[in-house]
């Protein structure tokens, strides 16, 4: 039975969730033996040669100076930034734990979609960020044994990768994704490079450390082309919200990899979170619909053609408490 674009396009999220999630553990697992600006710069060095062969292979590569633009620098940073920060968390906090807490960056970009790129956001949408970010003190727990270093690392490269993903909605057009990943992966490295020393200094790697890194390498480059090929096969509106299905992995992954007992707080927050996050994508849809229908009604053909009458009504309506 062939799969419905919709379908394939879940499928990619979730793979590309799973890649993620599965790059996370792998990180963590070395955690105790290099520190945070080897890793990077070993796992750099790997994403730069796979990731180049990826763009030069669909003919997405560029010249340096069209990649060297204030804002794909500014991005780049937001990126290295939020990397230190999260590969310093899973040294120091539950893999389940930073997993649920990184649920709630949808909330956190159309937070920062509505302070600083003025975008529309009704009064329903902003109590569901208020009932997420509630979730997610539920996680940490704010007192002496919940609100840990940890957690607070994981929260702030929660806040970074919101700026990077607002900074990538303002991207040129002319410049393919892959290239910007390309050049993304060679500042990770490089800084991670400069961080070696600073953070300890160069520790020896066994096999177990280089092929952890070189696992996590692919997973990086597998869960870039799987997303891209989620948002391009179905609608954004179904596709969006199984991003949520890298809570199960990171769950899955905590107990039965790390020996991590999830605790009700935990559950609790996270539910509250995606829940959040759901009400959020669902409210969304209904915003572009309702844009959609003005649209179709300012031209009668198209009005004819697109939608009834009453569907445009009720969508308008729908609008109005966003």
């Amino acid at each position: 039975m062939a799969l419905t674009d919709n379908t394939r396009g879940a499928l990619f999220m979730a793979l590309a969730m799973a890649s993620f999630t599965a790059n996370d553990a792998l990180t963590k697992s070395v955690t105790p033996y290099i520190n945070t600006g080897q890793i990077m710069f070993v796992r750099g060095i790997m994403t730069v040669v796979l990731i180049y062969i990826a763009a030069r292979h669909f003919g997405a590569l560029r010249p340096l100076k069209t990649l060297l633009r204030p804002i794909i620098i500014l991005r780049c940073l937001c990126e290295v930034t939020a990397a230190v920060l999260y590969l310093t968390a899973l040294g120091l906090i539950e893999f389940s734990n930073a997993s649920a807490i990184l649920q709630s960056l949808p909330l956190v970009v159309t937070l920062g979609a509505a302070l600083f790129l003025r975008e529309p956001v009704g009064w329903r949408r902003w109590v569901a960020i208020i009932v997420g970010f509630i979730g997610v003190l539920v996680i940490i727990r704010p007192g002496p044994e919940g609100f840990t270093p940890g957690a607070l690392l994981v929260v702030a490269s929660l806040a970074v990768t919101a700026a990077r993903d607002l900074l990538t909605r303002k991207m040129y057009a002319d410049v393919p994704s892959l290239a910007i990943t390309v050049i993304t992966a060679f500042v990770n490295m490089a800084v991670g490079g400069l961080l070696i020393v600073p953070f300890g200094g160069w520790q020896p790697m066994n096999v177990t450390i280089v092929s952890h890194l070189a696992a996590s390498a692919i997973l990086v480059l597998v869960g870039y082309q799987a997303i891209i090929l989620a948002m391009r096969s179905g609608e954004i509106s179904f596709v969006a919200p199984f991003r949520y299905t890298g809570l199960l992995w990171g769950f899955m992954i905590g107990v039965f990899f790390f020996n991590e007992k999830i605790d009700s707080f935990t559950i609790i927050g996270a539910m509250i979170v995606i829940g959040s996050g759901l009400y959020t994508f669902y409210r969304e849809s209904l915003r572009k619909r309702s844009q959609m229908a003005k649209r179709a009604a300012a031209t009668p053909t198209a009005a004819t053609t697109v939608r009834p009458a009453s569907v445009t009504k009720t969508a308008v309506t729908e609008e109005a408490g966003e």
